[in-house]
């Protein structure tokens, strides 16, 4: 379908590329239609924060313990991990678009399983699905993302990833607030089935088919995304960015022995870490239980859906209005400082309420909520979107599919050891330890990130590979 409409364009008669006026919608487009599939992603990355509480409590129909609960957090990242190498490659074999729309099939997958769960052994299944679904998408989608849109697309839609998986954690913890865990599989069945549906007719990146020699091809996907005839011009100023990326050494060496693709994977995997060792995943993951061990007067199921659904608009404001206006690295120094603060204040409350019964803290009972809520104003402009946003600008295309392969081990290990620190802290010494672990994490990581985060804002692809070859991490 979208074939046809590209190849009735003629170029003869037209007038030059350069000339013509670039129009960005269908960018845009294919990144909301690709937004769909990431949406599921984020109901299954924050499935545990309504249910764990859920399936621990229902001995009639699920005699699931704590104990075995808290691994449906740690199986996923850790499938994400494991399976993360196969998709980085089907990228560069197959194609972006092919590799996303490989998600549907685990994704379907993990609904059935959860709707037929008996046994946490399928539950745990289900997990692993999951994290393979997570592997692809972080595998590809940011290179989707950087290779099709503009640098003024990129800077307010780039960031749909995030945006996909805030508004995923959003919903399921408002389905999960009234239905059951069958009922909550059937119901988010039907999308990853819409997406791959939709998704089948966008067209693969310029970037990939110029790698694989099909010229053709790129010039159809050029005129689909910039919604121009005549792309001559285009085409040959992408296949020389390409073909100079593509000449340099891509192996696995080259990564660190360059000193350019060195400066990425360091800024890159200093970005990833520290977002995940700073609590953001493990407060959506475990939202509902946070709530739950910290007390306060609003109850956690409403915490819950209020903490989540500030998440989303808070994201969506930032995407909107700020994120083509405010600098990466700054904005992500701004970001950490003020949330380790926060986290300082809420490790120092729950401290107070847990181990100092003379003061008396009933009157700060607001505390928790007011805190998380704090916490995620300052994060969404910094740590929840700068790192996903990089991803698929600072790579050299030679090596961009190995990159992503790097990185997401990155995260998944992160996000695993993040996961395991809250539970092992929280056990063992009280909900105070893993908020003052979080705020240790942003306080180093806002110091690091001003020797480490290069700035590249309102730049090309090339200009940012011609920016870390020079040692242009300067604002």
């Amino acid at each position: 379908m979208v074939t046809r409409i590209m190849t009735m364009d003629s170029v003869n008669g037209n007038k030059i590329g350069s000339e013509e006026k670039e129009k960005h919608w269908s960018q845009i487009l294919a990144l909301l239609i690709g937004s769909l599939g990431v949406i599921t992603n984020g109901l299954l990355f924050s499935w545990s924060s309504p249910f764990i509480p859920k399936l621990t409590k229902d001995k009639e129909n699920y005699d699931i313990t704590e104990d075995e609960a808290s691994y449906f957090g740690t199986l996923q990242p850790l499938a994400t991990l494991i399976t993360s190498g196969i998709f980085s490659y089907t990228s560069d074999v197959i194609g972006r678009r092919k590799t996303l729309l490989m998600i549907a099939v685990p994704h379907v997958c993990c609904w059935i399983l959860t709707a037929s769960a008996k046994s946490v052994y399928v539950f745990y299944v289900a997990r692993i699905l999951a994290g393979i679904a997570d592997a692809a998408v972080y595998g590809s989608f940011p290179m989707y993302i950087g290779e099709i849109a503009s640098p003024e697309v990129r800077g307010t839609w780039g960031n749909c990833l995030a945006s996909a998986m805030f508004l995923g954690e959003f919903l399921i913890n408002v389905i999960g607030a009234y239905f059951g865990v069958k009922a909550t599989a059937y119901i988010c069945l039907p999308l990853p089935v819409i997406f791959a549906v939709m998704f089948y007719f966008m067209p693969d990146s310029p970037y990939f088919c110029i790698m694989k020699g099909r010229y053709e091809e790129a010039k159809e996907s050029l005129r689909f995304f910039k919604r121009k005839k005549n792309v001559e011009v285009d085409f040959v100023r992408l296949k020389a960015d390409v073909d100079r990326q593509m000449s340099e050494k891509g192996t696995w060496l080259d990564m660190v022995k360059i000193d350019s693709n060195r400066r990425a994977l360091i800024a890159a995997a200093f970005l990833r870490i520290s977002q995940q060792i700073g609590g953001l995943s493990v407060f959506y993951m475990y939202t509902q239980l946070i709530f739950e061990k910290s007390g306060g007067d609003v109850a956690p199921e409403v915490s819950s859906m209020l903490y989540m659904g500030l998440c989303f608009g808070l994201n969506l404001f930032v995407v909107t209005f700020l994120m083509s206006r405010i600098r990466r690295r700054t904005s992500f120094i701004i970001s950490l400082s003020p949330c380790a603060v926060v986290l300082y204040g809420m490790a120092i409350y729950f401290y107070l309420e847990q181990y100092v019964p003379e003061v008396d803290v009933t009157s700060f009972s607001w505390l928790p909520l007011t805190g998380m809520i704090l916490y995620q104003i300052f994060s969404s402009f910094g740590i929840t979107i700068i790192p996903t946003l990089m991803l698929g600008e600072l790579f050299s295309a030679s090596i961009k599919s190995k990159a992503m392969t790097v990185l997401v081990m990155v995260f998944s290990v992160s996000s695993f050891m993040a996961n395991m620190l809250f539970y092992a802290l929280l056990s063992r010494f009280g909900i105070y330890a893993p908020f003052l672990f979080f705020a240790v994490s942003n306080t180093v990581s806002a110091v690091l990130s001003i020797y480490l985060i290069p700035e590249t804002k309102g730049k090309t692809l090339e200009e940012i590979q011609q920016m870390l070859k020079n040692k242009g991490n300067k604002k």
